[in-house]
């Protein structure tokens, strides 16, 4: 019997994921990326970009395509499409299981302070004239140019359109995972004195983190969303150890 499944993604865990399922013989992935990275790695499965129209219409999608099983392994951060998962997948009765990368801890040296948004970050940097880098997705960073006495390192996938209104920004296009010998280079060649970014979690980006720990530079860090209550994995081992649970008929899963 082959299985339907729906990968939300967008991570490397989901790709991760999405190999190691289709390896297996008996499941059809489909990995679903939001569409908003211009140019996506490779991902080895069938690939659907774009949103579905919300709960109601993610639901639409899981009864018309038969799913068995969607696997929310988005971004920690995102916080809509998180929900829309949960609620699609109740609305089409469909079985639902998360993978939560886990947030970074701090450990000793770490200069953290915890905000909610730009607007936070913004307030906590002082009024006085810092050089910032900015480790954040473009619907983040314009709230950066309430504070344009700042100097501006900005690291991102694609281009940032429109450019940040400010005076002194400076843009590098890259894609991780980034060392932390790398991210030393880049704080310390551009004169970095405090880092926004989310506490995304993992490996991929760690580099900077380690990297202010050593050079004693200040971290702002926004604060994780609330996500839905599934059942869920922190890693991709995790998660394919509740696979063949999931798509076990509802009697057997005592549903």
């Amino acid at each position: 019997m082959t299985h339907t499944i729906l990968i939300l993604g967008g991570t490397t865990e989901a790709r991760q994921l999405a190999t190691k399922l289709a390896a297996r013989g008996d499941c059809a992935i489909t990995l679903s990326l939001a569409g908003r990275t211009e140019s996506p790695v490779a991902q080895g499965v069938p690939v659907r970009s774009g949103g579905f129209g919300g709960a109601g219409g993610l639901a639409g999608y899981l009864r018309d395509k038969s799913v068995d099983l969607l696997i929310d392994a988005t971004h920690p951060y995102a916080a809509q499409i998180s929900a829309n998962a949960a609620e699609g997948a109740r609305l089409a009765g469909v079985a639902a299981l998360a993978l939560r990368r886990p947030a970074w801890e701090p450990v000793e040296g770490d200069r953290w302070t915890t905000v909610n948004d730009a607007g936070e970050a913004v307030a906590a940097l002082g009024k006085a004239r810092r050089k910032v880098f900015l480790a954040l997705g473009r619907q983040e960073i314009a709230g950066f140019e309430a504070a344009p006495q700042h100097g501006y390192v900005i690291r991102s996938v694609d281009p940032v359109e429109p450019p940040l209104a400010v005076p002194d920004a400076t843009y590098i296009l890259a894609r991780g995972p980034f060392s932390e010998e790398d991210d030393r280079a880049l704080l310390v060649t551009h004169g970095i004195d405090a880092i926004v970014a989310k506490n995304s979690g993992g490996q991929a980006t760690y580099g900077k983190i380690a990297a202010a720990r050593k050079l004693g530079i200040d971290v702002f860090l926004f604060r994780r969303p609330t996500l839905p209550d599934l059942t869920s994995g922190n890693s991709v081992a995790e998660v394919l150890a509740l696979v063949d649970h999931a798509l076990a008929p509802a009697e057997k899963r005592g549903v």
